[in-house]
């Protein structure tokens, strides 16, 4: 095979570990055992829409077993950062539609993440300027989201990053309510062609805000005992696989990252927890956000073979996962798929350089957020024959 590299032939060694091989999830074929993770990039169109631009980026990236779409809310009211997209009205679908269908066009497979992100919001992002809400009314000191509060709009990709707003506490048929609207969003993505959904359990958001101790005090059925805490997290989950089938469902946790000031005192002993209410429901998988942003600790082996016995579906990891330490994971059965983040932004052919040991492109960090194609559909892309290899 000759590799072309900005003018250049280069050699390559084909790499063949179980990273490379092919996985069976909830009865759907992936090429590979490659994710792409859920990453908030913030092209969406006003009302919230994914657009055409959109629908490149992703099927740019179908060289991944499985795709999962950027954090996609689930109502107005769960919206947290300017320019993501929505999936709660009919426009929005019809712009997912579009996406679907470009990857489908690649062979792709991909899942969309549903999205609440509670108290973690700006009153200029939520209808009429309310208050974010919350399990509990507290603030969390210095956790910033991306707003447009001067109203420019996403093609100026002028945005900025602002506190988030003081939360007030749901109330018990708000709560009902939120997770009637995240049981429609998911037959709304399955209407829009996507193949399954993820539930965004992890990373400070409403699920992990109700699931950690620090940010749940609240004194009825839904706080206090763990049994409690991980209340709403068994009804949005059980609604969801009722809606659209338990196959075709997965969630999304980060046991030990502090991101967005959710913590939890025990979160070995809830997670642990967690995932054995996630198996008695019968969900395809749990994806693991090991450690995404530098503040996070790698899990020790003793929480991740926990995990393994808590849980019988598919477990993906990620975070900052090389191709050696993705084979480890496989090998040792932690892990059955794993997660490359922020390199697919940068690399939309990534499992093809990772197989082949090629060079990866470098992030332009200034573009994740708002914008155009540049920084987004833009990257290079290695061309390939099937000529020789030399």
């Amino acid at each position: 095979m000759i590799i072309i590299y900005f003018g250049r032939i280069l050699c390559c060694q084909n790499i063949n570990t179980m990273l490379f091989t092919e996985y069976t999830l909830g009865g759907l074929h992936l090429k590979n055992r490659i994710v792409m993770p859920p990453m908030t990039r913030s092209r969406a169109a006003r009302g919230d829409v994914a657009t055409s631009l959109m629908a490149e980026y992703y099927s740019q990236r179908t060289g991944a077993g499985l795709i999962i779409s950027e954090g996609t809310q689930v109502s107005r009211q769960g919206q947290g950062y300017a320019w993501t997209p929505g999936i709660y009205n009919a426009e929005q679908i019809a712009g997912w539609k579009q996406v679907t269908d470009a990857v489908h066009a690649n062979n792709g497979v991909i899942f969309a993440q549903l999205w609440h992100v509670g108290r973690v919001s700006h009153i200029s992002i939520q209808e009429n300027g309310a208050a974010p809400v919350a399990p509990s009314a507290i603030l969390a000191e210095g956790v910033k989201v991306f707003a447009d509060p001067a109203g420019k709009g996403p093609e100026n990709g002028a945005g900025e990053m602002v506190q988030h707003s003081m939360p007030r506490e749901l109330t018990r048929p708000e709560i009902q309510a939120i997770i009637n609207e995240f049981a429609q969003a998911a037959k709304n993505a399955v209407a829009a062609g996507f193949d399954g959904v993820e539930l965004h359990g992890a990373n400070g958001y409403l699920i992990e805000q109700f699931i950690d101790s620090q940010t749940n005090h609240r004194t009825d059925e839904y706080g206090g005992s763990l049994e409690n805490r991980l209340r709403f997290l068994r009804e949005v989950v059980t609604a969801v696989a009722d809606a659209i089938g338990k196959h075709r469902v997965g969630v999304r946790q980060a046991p030990l990252t502090t991101l967005m000031g959710a913590m939890d005192d025990h979160p070995e002993e809830t997670y642990i927890a967690a995932a054995k209410v996630l198996n008695d429901i019968g969900i395809a998988y749990i994806h693991i956000a090991e450690a995404d942003w530098d503040n996070a600790p790698v899990m020790p082996v003793a929480f991740k073979e926990a995990y393994r016995e808590a849980f019988s579906g598919t477990l993906i990891y990620a975070g900052k996962y090389t191709v050696a330490r993705a084979e480890e994971a496989l090998q040792k059965g932690w892990a059955d798929l794993i997660g490359f983040g922020r390199p697919f932004i940068a690399n939309p052919d990534l499992p093809y350089r990772l197989q082949h040991q090629l060079p990866l492109n470098e992030p332009d960090r200034s573009t994740f957020f708002g914008g155009s194609a540049a920084g987004y559909t833009d990257y290079p892309i290695i061309k390939k024959t099937t000529d020789a290899i030399i």
